[in-house]
Order: structure tokens, then sequence, then C-alpha cells
């Protein structure tokens, strides 16, 4: 490998994130239980959120705005502004969340400053992430910091294009198979695989990877073992 830059995913990466996500979803299915089943909500509130990535993104926002819309179809629109009041309030829990760094982030991006130009290639909310990034004290670690709208090949080619770099020079580590690795090793680059114990359904694959650039690690202090 030749590789110039190591660019890191965010959320579930570098830090806490699904798991605020999974707890307000929650606090949301117990707030409508009187209207529909768990496994109801849970499935509309999965739709809204697929069908408004379009219009809003990702991040907690564009969450809160489809949990609210999710609210209003499944009671036929008579729930209370008490209630949307109530689903605003659990987004504002979110974005007031502390941030958690994962284990062994910040020894592996000592070890990596001054080897490599390191990164942040992350999607979402612009002005959370920006938030979260400077509530991490990490930002001091890194060359760039990349907030894409959507985590495809052409953004991450527009990435390479702005660093100077090769796609072969690249490589990416994060959390999501679909996100984080498969648009890098499109382009060309190189992506290690780091598992957090809950996904996104959206964020899912049903197969596996087979490319000599790929890596799939238990802890991103493995990827010392190769940089």
């Amino acid at each position: 490998m030749n590789l110039k830059v190591i660019a890191f995913d965010a959320d579930d990466t570098l830090w806490v994130n699904e798991p605020y996500f999974r707890h307000t979803e929650e606090q949301f299915y117990e707030l409508l239980g009187g209207f529909a089943s768990q496994h109801e909500l849970e499935r509309e509130l999965l739709k809204t959120e697929i069908e408004n990535l379009t219009l809003y993104g990702y991040g907690i926002k564009g969450f809160i705005l489809s949990m609210i819309e999710t609210a209003l179809r499944v009671t036929n629109n008579t729930i209370t502004s008490e209630f949307v009041g109530q689903i605003l309030d659990l987004g504002k829990q979110m974005l007031n969340q502390p941030i958690e760094l994962l284990e062994g982030v910040e020894d592996v991006l000592k070890a990596l400053k001054g080897k490599y130009r390191l990164v942040v290639a992350t999607k979402g909310d612009l002005l959370d992430q920006e938030r979260k990034l400077k509530k991490s004290g990490l930002s001091h670690y890194f060359h760039h910091i990349e907030i894409m709208s959507e985590k495809d090949d052409a953004n991450y080619l527009k990435l390479i294009r702005h660093l100077d770099i090769k796609p072969g020079e690249l490589m990416m580590v994060g959390n999501s198979l679909k996100s984080d690795i498969l648009p890098v090793l499109n382009v060309g680059g190189y992506g290690v695989h780091v598992p957090y114990h809950i996904t996104w359904a959206h964020e899912q694959i049903e197969h596996s990877i087979e490319d000599e650039k790929f890596k799939s690690v238990v802890s991103i202090k493995d990827i010392l073992e190769f940089l």
C-alpha cells in the first residue's frame, strides 16, 4: 500500500451515535403505543425515514421530522400539539447528548498523525456534525473535514480530487459496509470495516465483500497492526 490519506467515518466509528437513535425510537414507540403496535411503528418510521432522505438528508433533524410525519400518519392526523411537542423534545435531547468516544480512537489518531494525512469523511447534518466534532476534542488530529450529503462513488471521487491524491492512496475506516467501504473500493481505494454492535437497517447489506483492498477488524486499534 502506498497510502497518503486515512479517512475516518465519524458516527459509530469515532464516537457513539446509533444507540441514541434506538433509545429515542423506543420512547417514540411508547409515546404512540395507544395508536399502533411497535412492529407497525417500526415499519412506518423506517419507511418514512428512507422516503425523506432525498429531502432532509441524514441526521437528527431529519429524524425528528420523520417521527412527526409518522405520528401524523398512524394516528390519521389526530395527535395533539402536545404530542408533537414531546417528539420535538426527544429530538432536542438527542442534540444535547454528550460525545462518548469509542475505545481506542484517540490512541489510534495519536499514532497515525504525522505518518498520514488524517481526514473525517462523514455524512449528516452539517451543523450537528460540526458540533459533535468540536465537542469530541478530536478536531486537531485532522487535516480535513468532509461532511457529505451522501456517501457514494461520486462524492468520494470529489474528496480524492480535493486532497490531490490517487484513489489507491486513500484508505477509509468505518462501521458501515454500505457507506464507508463499498463506494471507496468501487473507486479504487482501500476500505477497513470496524463493525459496531448496532447498525441502522438502511446501512446493512446482504452480501459479503471479496476484495484484496478490503479488511475487517474487530477493534479500531487493530488497524495499527498494518499501518
